[in-house]
């Protein structure tokens, strides 16, 4: 759908059409990004509301005012458009649009594109906004912030969240949505749970939003330069070829210092390789890669239970 509403958008050549036509793309853009409801959207005062230095937009709806984090390279994009003549009405300074015409767009595209009515409103471009993040491992706390829902206070057995952490998870997970520096499928955001430094190299343990801990080893210096301590916010990345999958319904025995039990939700099969979407909580995916041939010898389909496994050599450590 944002790719249909951003070629109508440009088709147009009359400015007044094609400034209606932004309208409607600008507001997509908000609620595909922010998952924001379609009346906080319209009711948005872009140059109040709309923080570019911080990238973030404030929604102010009575039960759920909140400030969402958007990606450096959204907000550039919104800048340009709000840029474009006639777009905000002069009168309030928002986003003066009938929510009953905004409907019928979103209806007309997914019309084009041969979507169904019920998958294409603004409703539920939200939901899939909340899903698609869910799936890509933004810990749930920060997700149920950013539709603006109620959170629990979650809490590991080592470490609170504070709302200004949870805001820094959410913006990482934009950027890192919007860039796609990395070649690395799974990642977990957290803090530095443990540190046990040894002549040699580090132990760090990462304690998640969502309770999980991830063990990884790494030199002394490397542990120095990423400026390591107790509390500090960090990210560990696995590339889906070191994550090892393994059948069998009791508790192993493995040398590995990372250890998940999980069920195989997609298979993706290729003539070299095959990739396992893992499910491993209600909102944790992991994904690994082993050769077709290994899968077969192995005999894992879709449904089965398996353990997830991965080394503390293969964790990769990030900070802001």
């Amino acid at each position: 759908m944002e790719s249909s509403f951003r070629r109508w958008a440009n088709e147009s050549r009359r400015a007044d059409i094609r400034a209606a036509r932004l309208r409607i793309l600008l507001i997509f853009l908000l609620i595909r990004y922010t998952g924001a409801k379609l009346n906080e959207v319209l009711e948005l005062a872009p140059q109040r509301d709309i923080d570019y230095k911080k990238r973030s937009v404030f929604f102010r709806g009575s039960q759920s005012a909140r400030e969402v984090q958007i990606s450096e390279a959204l907000s550039v994009e919104i800048q340009s458009l709000l840029s474009a003549k006639n777009l905000i009405s002069s009168e309030h300074n928002t986003i003066s649009v009938d929510a009953g015409f905004v409907r019928r767009k979103f209806y007309e595209r997914a019309y084009v594109l041969g979507l169904p009515k019920k998958l294409s409103g603004p409703e539920m471009i939200r939901k899939a906004r909340g899903a698609e993040l869910m799936q890509a491992n933004m810990p749930l706390t920060a997700v149920q912030a950013l539709l603006g829902h109620s959170t629990p206070n979650l809490t590991s057995s080592y470490v609170s969240f504070t709302k200004e952490e949870i805001s820094r998870a959410t913006r990482y997970y934009m950027e890192k949505e919007s860039a796609r520096k990395t070649s690395a499928r799974n990642f977990f955001y957290g803090k530095v749970s443990c540190l046990k430094r040894g002549d040699i190299q580090s132990e760090v343990k990462l304690s998640t939003v969502e309770g999980h801990t991830i063990t990884t080893i790494i030199t002394n210096d490397s542990a120095g330069r990423l400026g390591l301590k107790i509390g500090k916010i960090i990210t560990a990345e696995i590339k889906a070829p070191w994550v090892i999958l393994q059948k069998g319904d009791e508790e192993i025995q493995s040398s590995a210092e990372n250890i998940f039990r999980g069920t195989i939700v997609k298979i993706n099969s290729g003539s070299i390789n095959t990739e396992y979407i893992i499910r491993v909580s209600d909102n944790i995916e992991l994904c690994s890669i082993v050769t077709t041939q290994s899968g077969r010898i192995v005999d894992i389909n879709k449904g089965d239970h398996v353990w997830v496994l991965f080394n503390a050599y293969a964790v990769v450590l990030h900070v802001d």
